[in-house]
Formats: structure tokens, sequence, C-alpha cells
């Protein structure tokens, strides 16, 4: 099997002050912020010369005297010290200290600092088979600042970097048995509880076995268990792991199949946020569920006018074997409203190339029954920069998945292909009871076609941030 190499992940160092003589020190400035340290050219004059204005992301560099050798300095504009400049900032500073093996960012004293921390470490992750291709910095030492603050980033950023090598890894590796032995180790070292479903142990599931039974890979159904002392209420997530899709007998194209190692995006953002919850203190229960399998071709796979019965007895005529996604979730969603008894339901899945036409690469889609759920994610998104955009849950489109011979089609039965993301969200809820229920439908912004701030090209982890934030309450 492959070897899978990861690059070492960049240190994270906390002191109380920056060096002078730190062999590259960034510094920040601003408006209203002037650098920390004593520099040999005035700063104003420096800024003047380069027509800074010391907006998020901009980085003016200088060389300093180091004693007999050179050393550099960076100055970084904050902006208005929101959360979304500080991880701008971060990020750029990180991206100029590639190849180097250290970096000093003396952090500013007012504004969201954890998000500096989230910024750097997020645009240093790499990852790479083999070892061809430039470095990132191989430690960061954050000066200055509070302490407890900038934890908060760094646990935020491993998680979400956690997430993406999920995502990234091929899946020659990645199978539904790999990634849920991942998960299993994972939530051992987090103290979670976890148990992991297979072969007849999956029985009454019929839209996981029927999605993997095309596959030599069979699958698995993940359910991992936080529950700390005196959690007021209880949540539920729920993540899409589909491991490899092939679009099954209603076969991709190969360019539709290039990107599909990532299609278990979702469930990566399930269990890295699942991973983090004891350290960000998270103070309600959340289970988390990963319904994994590969959507495979082969004499064993399913076939476009099968019908399968999901959790709970609902009948499903499966049209299309490329909406796999919404049959493995609908058993997962169906399972946790009859045993789980959550407060709050919970669903993020790559699930729809409509929901990437309608909003593009930069949002996600969020539907949802609940006001109340449906607001604090968005500000959540908001705040993390894992961004959201409402969609709607229009009843008048409910018929379209109305079937002839079972009680529900998993995709337009007349092939339409309009409202796609609309069409999968109202499947979606048809398995969630009563419950307060959200759909994140990630397929735009869970992969990045090119580094871009704190995004890194590949899986970007979408989801976690947001979805810690959320439970962080």
């Amino acid at each position: 099997m492959l070897e899978v190499h990861v690059p070492i992940e960049t240190a994270t160092v906390f002191a109380e002050r920056p060096d002078p003589g730190a062999e590259l020190l960034a510094l920040p400035y601003g408006p209203d912020l002037a650098p920390p340290v004593e520099l040999p050219v005035p700063a104003g004059a420096l800024l003047a010369h380069y027509e800074a204005k010391g907006e998020p992301g901009e980085v003016v560099e200088m060389p300093v005297a180091r004693g007999d050798g050179v050393g550099r300095v960076l100055l970084y504009g904050t902006g208005d010290g929101s959360a979304r400049a500080l991880r701008a900032a971060g990020a750029a500073v990180a991206r100029k200290a590639r190849g180097r093996e250290s970096v000093t960012i003396s952090v500013p004293e007012t504004g969201e600092t954890r998000a500096l921390v989230e910024g750097a470490q997020l645009a240093a992750y790499a990852f790479r088979i083999g070892r061809a291709g430039s470095r990132p910095v191989r430690e960061i030492v954050f000066a200055g600042g509070d302490e407890r603050e900038l934890r908060r980033g760094e646990t935020v950023a491993r998680a979400t970097a956690l997430a993406r090598d999920l995502v990234n890894t091929p899946s020659s590796v990645k199978t539904p048995a790999w990634l849920a032995g991942r998960a299993e180790e994972i939530a051992t070292a987090a103290g979670l509880g976890v148990r992991i479903r297979k072969g007849d142990g999956l029985a009454g599931f019929g839209g996981i076995r029927a999605v993997g039974q095309g596959s030599a890979s069979p699958p698995r159904l993940v359910e991992l268990s936080y529950a700390p002392e005196g959690a007021r209420s209880h949540v539920v997530l729920v993540g899409k792991g589909i491991t490899f899709d092939t679009g099954g007998l209603s076969l991709k194209p190969t360019e539709g199949m290039k990107a599909m190692k990532t299609d278990m995006a979702g469930g990566a953002a399930v269990i890295a946020t699942m991973s983090a919850l004891a350290a960000s203190g998270v103070p309600v229960r959340v289970t988390g569920l990963i319904a994994c399998a590969e959507n495979a071709v082969s004499g064993a796979a399913q076939r476009p006018g099968d019908v399968i019965t999901q959790y709970g007895g609902r009948t499903v005529e499966v049209l299309n074997t490329d909406a796999e996604g919404r049959l493995v979730m609908a058993d997962a969603l169906a399972y946790a409203d009859a045993e789980l008894e959550p407060d709050v339901l919970i669903d993020i899945a790559t699930l729809t190339g409509a929901a990437k036409v309608a909003l593009g690469p930069s949002l996600g889609g969020l539907y949802a029954n609940d006001e109340t759920v449906a607001g604090e994610l968005l500000a959540a998104g908001a705040a993390t920069g894992d961004r959201l955009w409402r969609m709607p849950l229009l009843d008048d489109y409910r018929a379209m998945l109305d079937s002839d011979i079972a009680d529900l089609s998993n995709v337009d039965r007349k092939m339409t292909g309009a409202a796609g993301s609309v069409t999968a969200a109202l499947f979606l809820r048809e398995f969630v009871g009563a419950r307060a229920w959200a759909h994140l439908d990630i397929a735009g912004p869970a992969r990045a076609a090119s580094d871009n701030g704190e995004l890194t090209k590949g899986g970007t982890g979408f989801g976690v941030r947001l979805l810690l934030r959320y439970l962080a309450g």
C-alpha cells in the first residue's frame, strides 16, 4: 500500500515578548498601530516609501543588521483588527516565511488575536506524498498577547488541518475501513466514545449498504460520542463519508472524478470537530455520525431503478446512483432521530454540484427548519471565515421527489436537474422527524483550486471552525 508522507507540522511557540534579534521578525502596523520594536529606518518613512496602508495581507520587508549577518523584519498590516483581518495577516506572514526555520510574529495588543494564529497555521499547512516541493516554515513564535486566547486559535487550526489531512489522503489508501480506523484512533486520543458498525452490524441501514455494495471495500458507520459533565443539550453531527465517488453505474465523466477523493469532506469535518471538543471546552453533549462507503462500479453495484429501504423503513427508488450521498446520510439522520434523541441535528456534506453552481467556491449552503439554529450557524460562519448562505426549503418542490413505486425517489423523477441542491435538502428533511435540523451543503468551499489566504490547494477543512464556534456557544 502507498505510504503517505505528510510534512512535519509547523511548530507553535508562545513567548511573552518579541526577540528583537530574531532572524525573521514580523511586526504589526495599521492606521492606529505602530510597530512595537525600534527599527533602523523610521517605520513611517518606510511605509510611506512603499505606499503601504496597513491593509490585512499587506507585508513590507526590510533588511536589518544581525551582528555580522543580515536579518529581516516584516511589517504586516492588521486592518481594522477584526478576526477576518488578522486571519489574513497571519496567512500573509506565514506564506512570506515559507522555507525558513522560524518566524516570530509580534501579536497586536488589540483585536481577535486567536484568528492571527489560525491564519498563520492554516496558511503554513502542506500535504505531500514524497518529498519534493517547498516546505512551510518549521516554527512560528507568537510573541505577546493573551496566551490562552492564542492557544484557542491553535486548537481550531490543528483540528482544521486534521480534516484537511483526511480529505487529501488518496482513495487508494482511504477506504471506508481506513477512514473508520483513523476516526477510532483520533477518538481514542481525544477521550471520545467510539462505535463502528460493519457487516451484519449495518443491518437496517439500507442506504449505506446499497451505496457500498459495489465496492471491494465494505462500508462502515462510525459513531463518536462526547459527554461532558453537566451537558445542557445534545447535538448530533452527521457527515458524509464517501471515500471515492465514481457515480456508480450513473458514471461520472473523468474530469468529474478527479476530485472525488474529497467527497468525504463532511465526514472529515465531523471527525475533526469531535477531536477538539474537550480542548475547546464545549459544554454540550455531541454525537458524531460518519457514514462511510465507496461508490464504485462493479457487477454488484446498485442499479438505476432499484428500490432500497432506508433506516426506519422508508423506501427509496434510486433513479440516479450518483446521488448517493443523500442515501447514506438519510440512514444516519433517521438513526439519530429514532435512537439518539438530539435537541439539534446538523448534517454536513459535499452533497450537490448545484450548490457550487449557485454559491461558487467560497460559500456553503445552509438549509434549516429552525430559525434559531440557522441564525447561530450563520453567525458562527461569519465569525470564523467558514461562511454560509441561507437557502430556501421550498415545499413547492417536494412533489419532484415523488415515486410511482416507492415512498420517495432519490432525485427529481423527471430528471430535469432543476433546483438540485434544494431537492437534495428536501430529501434529507424527510428523515429528521420533528427535530431542529440544519443541512450544510459544502460542495463548493470544501475544496480549493489554489492557495488563497488561509486556504491551501486541496481540502480546506471547511466546517470545522464554524461547528466548533457554534458548539462552544
